[in-house]
């Protein structure tokens, strides 16, 4: 049972229990900031040995008094994970604060959690804040971006440097910087939200399975008063794609899943209507379509997922029309 709290921690396994309790190992340390700080696990069913490993965990490191395991009935993905925890936690006599987003394939530096809460303490009209996430050895990964539109859609496709550069403003993922500072979104593997950012738009869309769905949730909120912010004093590692897969760009990337694609045409016909998704949809196609025969003929390494293009088409407006 969750006790009273002013920080809720809910972390979505699926086939990571290793990385759970690394995640959780991390949070033990974590707890000297804040003390009373709770989590919740909310694990995924695989048919894996998820369960049995992260509660012998708990009850081995003697975490019962502020980790509580949650077995779901269904795979339903990232929004429903977490919903799963936080719904009845906000609508409790008692409800948190805050609600902490952690990823499993994440370790907390301490006082990471404790910087965000203070964040948060001192910025009364700030309504969720992100951690800084990096890599093992403290290399900056992006972690705040700027909302997904037509014309960055053109931009990230043709990868082309000057380009980017006369729209620098409208770049999805702007340089790294060392200084908190507001941006549309933060990646949802570590982001803090004030309880009443959920009691005004509700949970997180289910109909996103995993990707973009943190992304629609930070635009609810912008567009219902509420700003984002990133603050790079809370430090996370973020082991990247280790819970997903897809997300590391440094390397050969596997085939996209469905869900991907899905998930980014319900961000665009859902936010937007039709018309934005439309061209959305046709400024990807164009400059990917630029950047293979760039690709080609500049003899640049191909980092893409195996038939992108295909793959993006087939999922498209183009290939499954305006429905969601």
């Amino acid at each position: 049972m969750i006790e009273q709290t002013d920080i809720l921690v809910v972390i979505v396994n699926y086939r990571t229990p290793d990385l759970t309790i690394d995640a959780l190992a991390s949070l033990h340390v974590e707890r000297k900031h804040v003390p009373d700080m709770q989590v919740l696990v909310t694990n995924a069913p695989a048919g894996d040995d998820s369960q049995q490993r992260i509660t012998n965990a708990i009850k081995a490191n003697d975490w019962s008094s502020w980790v509580t395991f949650k077995q779901l009935e269904r795979n339903g993905g990232f929004a429903y994970g977490n919903n799963v925890g936080i719904e009845p936690a906000i609508k409790s006599d008692k409800p948190p604060k805050y609600v902490l987003l952690l990823n499993p394939d994440t370790i907390v530096r301490e006082g990471a959690i404790a910087t965000l809460q203070n964040f948060l303490d001192t910025h009364p009209n700030v309504g969720m804040v992100g951690s800084r996430l990096e890599d093992p050895d403290g290399t900056a990964q992006a972690s705040a971006f700027r909302f997904p539109g037509i014309l960055n859609e053109l931009i990230s496709a043709m990868r082309l440097g000057f380009f980017a550069g006369l729209l620098k403003n409208y770049v999805l993922n702007p340089p790294v910087q060392d200084t908190a500072h507001q941006t549309d979104w933060v990646a949802g593997a570590s982001v803090l939200v004030r309880r009443e950012v959920f009691e005004q738009i509700g949970m997180m869309d289910e109909g996103f399975f995993l990707y973009y769905e943190e992304v629609e949730f930070c635009l609810r909120a912008k567009r219902a008063g509420w700003t984002c912010w990133y603050e790079p004093a809370s430090r996370v590692v973020h082991l990247v794609g280790a819970a997903s897969g897809i997300s590391d760009t440094r390397k050969k990337a596997p085939r996209r899943p469905a869900y991907w694609f899905e998930s980014r045409r319900r961000y665009y016909l859902g936010s937007f209507g039709k018309l934005t998704a439309l061209l959305a949809d046709t400024c990807w196609i164009l400059g990917y379509s630029c950047w293979r025969i760039r690709r080609v003929i500049q003899r640049k390494p191909d980092l893409d997922p195996p038939c992108f293009l295909r793959d993006f088409i087939k999922h498209s407006v183009f290939g499954k029309g305006f429905g969601i």
